[in-house]
């Protein structure tokens, strides 16, 4: 991967000096709903949200730091952060000065974390997949700057959706895209070619959509258009007409609906089920240097994972999350999606099912803190299959996975919490991933899921 040029990487969508981006899910909210400034906004302490702190469990000293700053993208993947801060878990396990920090999108976090907190950035924080490989092997850094990154920890699975403007109802376009293709490759031979954007180029809400679109036989590359969009713009863009779609997630399907921009033509817990979505993941040099810090960090990660699980204390956490701080924006926005009810629009039924909705430690699969290595070949191989990496990175997958991958600190921190064996995951794979298409994607043999699919770039 190191001779994949930063270059090659970028020549399918342009990112601004400022990290221009798109709403959610692994996106950025409206300007109108969150503040989103540039550079980062210190998130709250937990007494000024009145959270009750855990009765501290580690001394100061038990760690080589208390102090790292992390960054977050306020939407539903960061909640195990901002929960950890809030909730006072970080302090209960010796981590009394983590900082919370708001970053303006996914540019600024990328370029934050290149220059590290000691520089004014961040040590680490939440991500996008596959970008902290992106980042280690310099392919999307200034310069080409190679700055090792480890993944310690799945933030969440689920709650994001692929929002389409109201212009286009009654066109067939949802889950299965098939009825919708002659529509959509239509717009392209009539010179007003459908137009979908998403947060952040060659990671996962760009994977989403272009799963979504090449399943009904409709080349991403070749029949829409595909889009990096400022969060400023993305409501705006969908009012006016100049953006038909985009990937997002919770809470923004809920205004996005509620407010009559748009519906929602699918769900990704649909388009597959219990999917990984982002994670935690920090400079290699600083969890070297702080071995036990990051444990620690871990530990209370764990445990706001499974406080957020907690259906009884998701109200609170629509709350917490809602604050200036951190969303800026109307708790109930939040509580929709928290409980799995979705209105879908377009004559679309309601979904009320709380197996559609984001998880943090737990789903359908079993755990979902725990950073499967077959979850990181996934996003590789899609990342081989529309030509973001060379052919030969599945040949070096397994050496690439096994340097940035630190499952084995999870398990560390895991068994030092006291989490049952049973949740503790004995495979550092997941096993076969079936989609909604019914492809199947199987660990063992990448290449063979690759030969399967009918559209691709290779």
């Amino acid at each position: 991967m190191s001779n994949f040029s930063r270059r090659k990487f970028l020549t399918t969508a342009t990112v601004s000096a400022a990290g221009a981006l798109v709403l959610k899910a692994c996106g950025n909210p409206p300007t109108d709903t969150a503040s989103n400034t540039g550079g980062t906004t210190t998130a709250a302490s937990p007494a000024d949200a009145g959270a009750s702190p855990a009765a501290p469990t580690a001394a100061a000293g038990a760690v080589e730091t208390t102090a790292i700053k992390l960054g977050f993208i306020p939407i539903v993947e960061s909640a195990p952060l901002i929960i950890a801060k809030e909730k006072g878990f970080f302090a209960k396990h010796g981590m009394a000065d983590v900082e919370v920090a708001k970053q303006a999108n996914w540019g600024a976090a990328r370029d934050n974390v290149e220059i590290g907190s000691a520089g004014g950035g961040i040590d680490g924080g939440q991500w996008q997949m596959p970008m902290p490989y992106m980042i280690s092997e310099g392919l999307i850094t200034k310069n080409n700057n190679k700055i090792p990154m480890y993944v310690l920890v799945q933030l969440n699975t689920q709650g994001n959706g692929i929002a389409i403007a109201n212009k286009h109802e009654g066109k067939n376009i949802g889950l299965d895209l098939k009825g919708a293709k002659d529509y959509i490759q239509g717009l392209k031979k009539a010179n007003t070619p459908f137009k979908l954007a998403y947060t952040f180029p060659k990671a996962n809400q760009d994977l989403w959509v272009r799963y979504w679109l090449a399943a009904a036989g409709i080349n991403p590359d070749q029949d829409v258009n595909l889009l990096t969009v400022p969060a400023a713009q993305t409501v705006a863009n969908m009012k006016t007409g100049s953006m038909d779609g985009f990937s997002t997630g919770d809470p923004w399907p809920y205004r996005i609906v509620g407010d009559g921009i748009g519906f929602l033509a699918a769900l990704t817990a649909d388009i597959w089920p219990d999917h990984p979505e982002e994670y935690l993941a920090i400079r290699a040099d600083w969890v070297d240097k702080n071995p036990k810090a990051t444990k620690a960090l871990l530990m209370a990660i764990m445990e706001a994972q499974q406080w957020c699980d907690k259906q009884e204390n998701r109200e609170e956490m629509a709350k917490i999350l809602a604050k200036p701080a951190y969303f800026n924006l109307k708790p109930e926005i939040l509580a929709g999606p928290f409980k799995g009810d979705y209105k879908m629009g377009d004559n679309k039924p309601e979904v009320k099912d709380i197996k559609k909705t984001v998880m943090y430690w737990k789903d359908g699969r079993g755990s979902v803190s725990y950073p499967y290595k077959s979850h990181d070949l996934w996003f590789l191989t899609e990342s081989v299959r529309w030509g973001f990496l060379p052919k030969d990175t599945l040949a070096n997958a397994k050496a690439t996975i096994d340097k940035v991958n630190r499952e084995d600190l999870w398990k560390e921190a895991a068994k030092e919490l006291g989490v049952a064996a049973a949740d503790i995951p004995a495979s550092t794979s997941r096993g076969k991933e079936t989609f909604f298409d019914g492809k199947v994607f199987d660990p063992e043999n990448p290449q063979a899921y690759l030969d399967s699919l009918a559209i691709k770039k290779i």
